[in-house]
């Protein structure tokens, strides 16, 4: 079978499409022949040099397919070979405090799969039965690969950490990324007002197109003082923050008195300057998030089957082009998620 790897750090030259044998599922797991597979931004910071890593590693947190093979071994599952499914990006222990109360992404050993384990982008991959999801009929191959890890992330830090509600005003960074894109149509289907940003024309269109109600234009607009004046002077109460350093002055000054800044990423730096006197005079929240959890998807399969959300992709290619589906990344000329074909 063919598997994207990198052996090294480095640029997209390191990407390797090696052969490898098909992999045998262990007991309770499941053998299933991967159709599509999705990148993330996680895949190119892996790739330039993220420390402990496995190497050689198989790249992709997200992915879709048909189960080939049931190791029967295990406990009973409710999928059978043949079942169309949705591979989870993660894996943890199960049996913690955090994982019992629907906080996986709290316990101590979640692992993130192309990253401390190894990824789905390959014809084959082996997975436990308990991170399989049914595809919802109603999206193909790459709508359900390219929905897993960005709207997981999206939905968690809006539901969970912001605990989003229909009278709230959201801005969100980033309408074109896939954990942006996210936001904004989750949002939109909590009945939020959402404002976002891009950088081009293009990527405003694609803004409004999956439910924003304004767009700020980043490179030409000022986006705290656009929003304060879109908001009638107020702020908003949600910002949906993943870029970092070059956001971070913009998304203090469009925060309103009690509102909440939830942080997933930092694209363009870490460092960060925050007046503490603002903070806590202003009755401001600042919460980190990352990843999520089964209660997470679950919830999201419901809104895909309803037609609430629609995971949003741009760019299809073929596997033997991951060196390109990276620069698309890298350049960021995607507007939602890029997406490997693996039918063959």
């Amino acid at each position: 079978m063919r598997a994207v790897r990198i052996h090294r750090h480095g640029g997209a030259e390191v990407l390797e499409i090696d052969q490898l044998d098909i992999p045998q599922p262990a007991a309770g797991e499941a053998l299933v022949h991967v159709r599509a597979a999705a990148l993330n931004h996680l895949d190119l910071w892996l790739r330039k040099g993220l420390r402990g890593i496995p190497l050689p590693l198989i790249m992709g947190s997200d992915a879709a397919g048909v189960i080939e093979q049931i190791n029967s071994d295990g406990p009973q599952s409710e999928f059978r070979p043949g079942d169309e499914v949705i591979l989870v990006p993660y894996r943890c222990c199960g049996i913690c405090g955090y994982c019992l109360q629907d906080r996986e992404n709290y316990c101590t050993k979640y692992q993130i799969a192309g990253e401390q384990i190894q990824g789905f982008q390959a014809d084959y991959v082996t997975i436990p039965l308990r991170y399989l999801l049914p595809r919802p009929k109603n999206i193909g191959w790459e709508a359900a690969a390219a929905f897993p890890l960005a709207y997981m992330t999206a939905w968690h830090m809006l539901h969970r950490k912001a605990q989003v509600r229909a009278d709230d005003r959201v801005l969100v960074w980033g309408a074109s990324s896939g954990v942006g894109s996210a936001a904004v149509q989750i949002a939109k289907a909590a009945g939020a007002m959402v404002i976002t940003t891009a950088g081009n024309d293009k990527k405003s269109d694609f803004g409004l197109k999956i439910g924003a109600d304004h767009v700020i234009n980043y490179q030409t607009e000022n986006v705290g003082v656009r929003t304060m004046e879109i908001t009638g002077g107020e702020g908003v109460d949600i910002i949906i923050e993943h870029v970092g350093s070059a956001s971070w002055p913009h998304s203090l000054r469009a925060l309103k008195r009690g509102g909440k800044i939830v942080t997933c990423g930092a694209t363009t730096g870490a460092d960060v300057h925050i007046d503490l006197r603002h903070l806590f005079i202003k009755r401001q929240q600042i919460l980190g998030s990352t990843m999520g959890d089964m209660h997470d998807l679950r919830s999201l399969l419901g809104f895909i089957e309803e037609e609430k959300i629609i995971p949003v992709y741009s760019h299809v290619l073929p596997l033997e082009d991951i060196r390109e589906a990276h620069k698309i990344l890298e350049n960021g000329d995607n507007m939602g998620k890029v997406v490997l074909n693996l039918s063959r």
